[in-house]
């Protein structure tokens, strides 16, 4: 392995399986940054976060014990472009900047890879050293999607016009994992993957 930290950016569409993907990586050394999670963290009680979301969108948006509703913000911002572009105005910036001290954190050598979901929309492609993309067909989504959600056909199909095309991500990628049939195959994949992910430069 290379002495100098690597950068990798993982992304696919919902339900695509990057969190799949990040635990067989975990499993190899690699450390993870994920974004969802650090989304989670940067609104937590009594951040900043946290104060300019209840600034924008009132305190409706707070449980009882004043932590956020992620289920009332949600159904606010779905259908509002305006009102998502301002919760992502307030969000990804932390995120980023928290992923950023994490990044800097890893020891010499190490694998990081940032599970972004939106990397493809938030232009953060050339960020990195490698971008991998987690693939399947929008089939497969749709029907990963109402099973893990319970979403009716509609709301699946809604949740996938939201994101980047699969065309846009693949346009994106060096590195392509497809996860349209089962774990075993997963596995293999990332086991093919792992060593340039672990060394080789980007061409």
């Amino acid at each position: 392995m290379t002495t100098m930290t690597r950068r990798i950016g993982l992304t696919g569409g919902i339900a695509s399986g990057k969190t799949a993907v990040s635990d067989m990586l975990a499993r190899r050394g690699a450390v993870i940054i994920d974004s969802d999670t650090l989304a989670r963290e940067v609104v937590e009680p009594g951040t900043r976060g946290l104060e300019a979301i209840v600034e924008r969108f009132g305190t409706t948006v707070l449980t009882p014990d004043g932590a956020l509703d992620r289920a009332k913000l949600g159904q606010i911002v779905f259908d509002d472009p305006v009102a998502r572009a301002d919760l992502n105005a307030i969000v990804h910036p932390a995120v980023r900047a928290r992923a950023a001290e994490l990044q800097l954190q890893a020891p010499p050598g190490a694998v990081v890879v940032q599970v972004i979901p939106l990397l493809v929309e938030t232009g953060q492609a050339d960020d990195f050293d490698l971008v991998v993309v987690v693939d399947a067909d929008e089939a497969v989504q749709l029907r990963r999607l109402m099973q893990r959600n319970g979403y009716t056909p509609s709301q699946a199909r809604a949740r996938l016009k939201a994101q980047a095309s699969r065309a846009e991500r693949l346009e994106a990628a060096d590195l392509v994992i497809d996860n349209s049939a089962g774990l075993p195959e997963l596995e293999a994949q990332v086991d093919a993957l792992w060593p340039r992910l672990a060394g080789e430069p980007r061409s």
